[in-house]
Parts: structure tokens; sequence; C-alpha cells
């Protein structure tokens, strides 16, 4: 049975209305925002997902990536404040927040933002030296960073970082400053020895001070302890005397001879003792100390003496400074 012309209307009807389904839905991935254009003109924004449009009125218009890029900064040459010349690149990072401004408010978004970061960055490393461009790379970023935002704001695109990545001086200007550094470095070591030795030189003094110090306090001390024992001695033969004066008052001969005996012999003592004695004159006299050694003897054998001054046998006995008979 061949088809009538109904059933072939009734297919073709059915197959336009399949294909307008099909061209009014939209779907949208994740990170991406689609413009819908009616006639030409902007009417709304497809977000993520599924979305119905009118067919053959509208169409899609600019597909736009809202996720956060980087471009990198092609690598140009600046002239310094200073006059030198350095050859600089950079990246840019950025992010699409409105789609219709970033699709109707400026052509070649990329491109835009490439050449305004490039001119903006040769105007703030321009007005630079060499040494600040070098030691100040944040300091460049954050205000090249400020001055591009500003400028992209109209276009509904945030530029999240720019960074310089490179920083290039001509041979010539690298080799003088390595001689530089290398002398700086070595003018800093000469600096570190001195002070070095300055310091050393300084502790040896103190110790030397302390040392100084020390060894007098260690006289003082031994002067101190050998005046005490001098007026210790000098006490003891103080107190040695006045017994033997309170004796002789009291009549005891014994006690006079004692105290002759002892500084007589001390006296021979120290004759003895001399370095420049060789040989020793004794006087006539010295067999009367065999007479003090008697007497001391007595009072060896007699500790409490004889009130009436006489010896043991009652016989008078001779001083040291008496003649035998």
């Amino acid at each position: 049975m061949e088809p009538t012309g109904l059933t072939i209307f009734v297919l073709v009807v059915l197959a336009l209305a399949l294909i307008l389904v099909f061209l009014s839905v939209k779907s949208v991935p994740q990170g991406r925002e689609y413009t819908v254009e009616r006639f030409g003109r902007y009417t709304k924004t497809l977000r993520p997902g599924l979305n119905l449009i009118v067919p053959i009125i509208d169409k899609i218009g600019a597909r736009l990536n809202m996720m956060e890029q980087v471009l990198d900064v092609p690598s140009q040459e600046i002239i310094t404040k200073d006059n030198a010349m350095v050859t600089v690149d950079g990246v840019v990072f950025f992010q699409v927040l409105e789609a219709p401004k970033a699709a109707y408010e400026v052509n070649n978004l990329e491109m835009a933002t490439i050449n305004l970061t490039l001119t903006n960055l040769r105007t703030v490393m321009g007005s630079m030296d060499l040494d600040e461009l070098l030691s100040q790379r944040e300091a460049i970023n954050s205000r090249i960073l400020q001055v591009v935002d500003e400028a992209t704001n109209p276009w509904g695109v945030k530029i999240t970082r720019i960074e310089v990545k490179d920083i290039s001086p001509p041979r010539d200007l690298v080799d003088s400053m390595a001689r530089q550094m290398k002398a700086e470095r070595e003018r800093r070591a000469v600096i570190l020895e001195a002070e070095g030795e300055r310091q050393a030189e300084i502790l040896r003094a103190e110790g030397s001070k302390q040392a100084a110090v020390l060894e007098a306090e260690g006289l003082r001390e031994a002067a101190f302890r050998e005046a005490e024992a001098r007026e210790r001695a000098a006490e003891a033969e103080a107190k040695a005397t006045t017994m033997v004066s309170e004796a002789i008052a009291k009549g005891d001969v014994n006690a006079i001879n004692y105290f002759v005996a002892q500084k007589y012999v001390d006296a021979l003592g120290s004759i003895a003792s001399a370095n420049n004695q060789k040989v020793i004159m004794m006087p006539l006299e010295a067999s009367s100390v065999i007479g003090s050694v008697a007497g001391i003897a007595e009072i060896a054998r007699a500790p409490g003496g004889n009130s009436g001054g006489g010896s043991a046998n009652g016989g008078a006995s001779r001083g040291p400074w008496e003649r035998p008979s």
C-alpha cells in the first residue's frame, strides 16, 4: 500500500518537531557559560546544565570559560630608570566573572589582557632602578596587579595574580654585578676577621686582668695571714715575757735561767744556719749554756718551782752570766 499525502505530511511534521526540540535544548558543561542572541542581540546567559532556547530565533553567541586561566606574557626589553637594558617576561592569572561583559565589552579578551599587562609592566619597571627590580619583585607584582585589575574591571574579568618570571640583565652588567658582589663579600670577610681579632684581644685582656686581680687578692690574703701570724707570735712572745717577769718578781731563778738559755740557743742556731759561715767561733762562756740547760732540767723535775729560788740540793744555782769557780 502506497503512503498517502496525509501520511507524508504527518511524518514531515514529526521530523520537524523533533528537529525543533533538538535545537531548543542546550546542555552547558560545568565551568562554562553561553550567551544567547536573538536576532543578533544579547538576551540571556545559559548556566551549566540543561537549558531551553527558542529554536531558529535564538542562537548561541559566545562560549566562555569561567574557570581561572593563565596567560604567558612574552618577554620584552625594558630600559630602567638608571638606563640599564633588561629582558622581562611573566604570567597572568585571570578569571571571567561576567560572561556578557567579557563577550561584548572587549574583542579578543586574551590578547587585550596580554597587551595591557605588557604596557603596565614596561611603565612600572621603567620607573625603577635595576637594584630595585632585582630586590623588590613582590612590590613590582603588586603594583602591576593593581593597575591591570582596575583596567580590566569593565570587561567582567578579575586579574587574580601577575608574576614576573624572569629579569635578565645584559651579560656585561651581570659580570659587573658579580665582581661587585665578590668585593662586598671580601669586605665583609675582612670586617668579620677584624671583629674576631678585636674580640679575642678583649677576651685576652679580660683574662689577664682577672688573673692580675686574683693574684693581687692572693698576695693580699697571704700578707694578711702572715701579719696575723706575726701578731700571734708577738702576742705569744709578750705573754711568755710577762710570765717570766712575773716569775722573776716572785724570785724564781729557774725561770730566768730558762728564758736566757732559750735566747742563747736561738742565737747559736741563727749563727749556725747562716750561709756565709763556714767556721763557728764559740765564746769562752759557751760552757755556761750547760748550766742553763741544767736549770731547765730542774724546772722540768720540779714544775712547781721553789719559792725560795734555791736548787734541788739546797745550793744556789748559777745563771748563764756567772763564771764557774
